[in-house]
């Protein structure tokens, strides 16, 4: 247990507030290993510094927690909050995708399986808090990874997405070039996606609301 003298606490503080900063920017479990190599640790510290953070999130009972997944670490809402988690995505997000989502989603449905790499090339901008809103809505996930270094996650359209258009499989998606849907396609996929306003917390298995 360390004490107001200890020289080693202000060390234990600074990593801490590191792997914080890493770990809020990553979008899927960072292995101890690469956290060591980003912040200048052995990969012991790294293990001992985010078990300590996972343990002073639980003790101060906060909405999120510092989990060990697929072997390495991330952030995500705690358990005892999937209520108001499940409330937020149905019902807290009204409208419509946005046109960045729209084509984001027209590009993993006509090149999947890919990567978020290969839709950021496609689209020419970054495309990550997109990729985690359509996860999010149920419309894509992950289904494969890359074979070599870094195991990229490759996506693609799910069983809700030919659901909420209507499709029976993929081979009736109508042909768009280059990826980028028409304004035809656009207005058939944002009709087709928009929320269910009767779609409320007593609902649990209604379709998921779209971002504007």
């Amino acid at each position: 247990m360390s004490g107001p003298g200890d020289p080693a606490a202000p060390r234990r503080s600074s990593l801490a507030a590191a792997l914080e900063a890493v770990l809020l920017l990553a979008d899927e479990p960072v292995s101890p290993q690469v956290l060591a190599a980003v912040v200048g640790a052995s990969a012991e510290e790294v293990r001992g510094a985010c078990d300590a953070l996972a343990a002073e999130y639980e003790s101060h009972r906060r909405g999120f927690v510092l989990a060990r997944v697929a072997g390495g670490y991330r952030y995500q809402t705690a358990p005892d909050q999937d209520l108001y988690v499940e409330r937020f995505v149905r019902d807290g997000h009204s409208g419509r995708l946005s046109a960045a989502a729209l084509e984001t989603l027209a590009v993993v449905a006509y090149k999947q399986p890919v990567s978020r790499q290969q839709v950021a090339e496609i689209r020419g901008v970054n495309v990550d808090g997109v990729i985690r809103t359509l996860q999010r809505r149920g419309y894509i996930d992950e289904i494969a990874r890359l074979p070599g270094p870094g195991q990229a996650v490759l996506y693609g359209t799910t069983r809700q997405f030919l659901e909420h258009l209507g499709l029976d499989s993929l081979d009736e998606l109508p042909p768009l070039e280059q990826f980028v849907p028409d304004p035809d396609a656009v207005e058939t996929m944002e009709r087709r996606l928009r929320v269910v306003p009767s779609i409320d917390a007593a609902h649990p298995d209604g379709p998921a609301g779209d971002e504007p």
